[in-house]
Parts: structure tokens; sequence; C-alpha cells
């Protein structure tokens, strides 16, 4: 029986190709410790292994043969095994991305909302949420505002970035706050999240003692302060797609 299918990265690791995994889980067993061997005799230092759902029966088999969990998706579970004692193991994904927004009418009035399972009545907050993989910032934070309020926006900068640690699942969390011009001004509240959502004068939102200092901190700095735009570096080449770069 040959060894399991598989490419090498420029670290000396190899990645079992997920579309070469056999069906049975006793040829998997076979095969995955033919493969070790060969592995380690070619002195490959890592491997990794990516099961998906459907064949989750191989998971404890890869444990017996040493495989610890690396990270986890809804479709697939990646583990990995050192080959060579102290081999580098690249860590999982340590950050979560949020972004809301500072939506400022021209009748100097604020867009915030009220979360619907929030324990504290009438604590006016920010519009946001988490960005979501492959989402730009400057895409992500007007779809969060869309999405709670119904308020169609034009993006402007990067006012200021929070890093909080013991976030959600113990990751790190950076939060980014954008100013946003509004686009349109009707409500429609997203009624499985939100509980409320109005314009607030400003300066009420500012000398209310219910509202976060924080808050109130970054509103204050989005109105005084031009904070960091959307911007292309000349000479510096990117991918659109993959890229985005904010300057002051």
């Amino acid at each position: 029986m040959s060894p399991l299918e598989f490419t090498t990265d420029p670290f000396a690791g190899v990645t079992v190709v997920p579309a070469s995994l056999p069906d049975s889980p006793e040829e998997f067993a076979e095969q995955l410790n033919r493969s070790l061997k060969t592995w380690v005799a070619d002195r490959y230092r890592l491997a990794w292994l990516r099961v998906p759902i459907e064949k989750a029966a191989f998971m404890p088999l890869a444990v017996a043969d040493g495989f610890v969990f690396h990270h986890a998706e809804a479709s697939y579970v990646m583990m990995t095994r050192q080959l060579v004692e102290g081999a580098f193991v690249p860590p999982n994904a340590s950050h979560s991305i949020g972004a809301g927004g500072v939506v400022i009418s021209d009748a100097n009035e604020l867009l915030v909302v009220v979360e619907k399972y929030n324990a504290r009545p009438n604590f006016y907050k920010l519009p946001g949420g988490l960005i979501h993989q492959g989402e730009h910032i400057v895409e992500g934070v007007m779809r969060e505002v869309l999405e709670e309020t119904g308020v169609h926006t034009q993006f402007d900068s990067v006012v200021c970035f929070r890093h909080q640690h013991n976030n959600m699942f113990g990751k790190t969390n950076i939060y980014f706050v954008c100013r946003l011009s509004p686009i349109s001004k009707d409500i429609t509240i997203d009624e499985s999240e939100i509980a409320e959502a109005r314009w607030m004068p400003v300066e009420e939102y500012l000398t209310a003692r219910h509202i976060s200092p924080f808050n109130q901190h970054i509103v204050r700095s989005a109105m005084e302060r031009p904070g960091a735009k959307p911007n292309m570096v000349e000479g510096y080449t990117v991918d659109p797609v993959l890229f985005e770069i904010f300057t002051s």
C-alpha cells in the first residue's frame, strides 16, 4: 500500500492532500503509519493533516499516531504532528477583527443602537460587529451599520483601534472604529440583534452619564481629527483584493 499523497512547504513540512484520503478507516490507519515512516526517513520536520468532517472517524486514529489538533472550521479539523523534536508549529490564528461606525448626520446627530441582549437598558452604543473572513474593514463596517440600522453610509476614515485580550473564545480582538458619512437616514433595525436604533444629538451623547466613556472619547476624536484614510502607496504594488492600507 502506498503512502498518503502529500505536498511540501518551504519549511520542510508535508501536507496531506485531503482529496486523496481513503474511505476506509482501516486503510487510512495503514497508509498513515507507512507515510510517517517515509516522512521521517526523508527528514521532513512537520506533518499537516486536514480531516474533513465526513471522515471524523479518522481523528482518533491520527491521535493514536501522535497527531494533535491545531484548529477547526465548520467542515474540517486541521491536525499536526512534529516529525522532528522541537519542529516549529505556526500558531493558530490568535485575533478576531471587528469594526464600529461613528455616523454623524448633517444635523449633527449620531447614529446609535441598543443591543437586544444587552443587560443594560438604554445603553446606547455605536453600531458595529465582527469583520467576516476575507472582508475588508471598509466593506465590513458599512455592512454592519447597514445590517443593524438600515442606514447606508460612505466610508471616511479609521478613527482609532482597540486591542483587547481574552475576548471571544479566549482570543485577542482588534476593534477598529471608523468615521462614516450617512447616505440615507431612515432607520430599519435588525430585530434579531437590535432593540432600538436612533439618531441622537451629538451633544446629548457626549454628556450622558450612562454612555461608555470610551465611546464618548472616540466620537470626539472622530469629530476633531481626520483619522487614517484608505490609500495606495506609490511604488508599492499590492493586490487590492488582498490588501487595504490606511494612512493619515
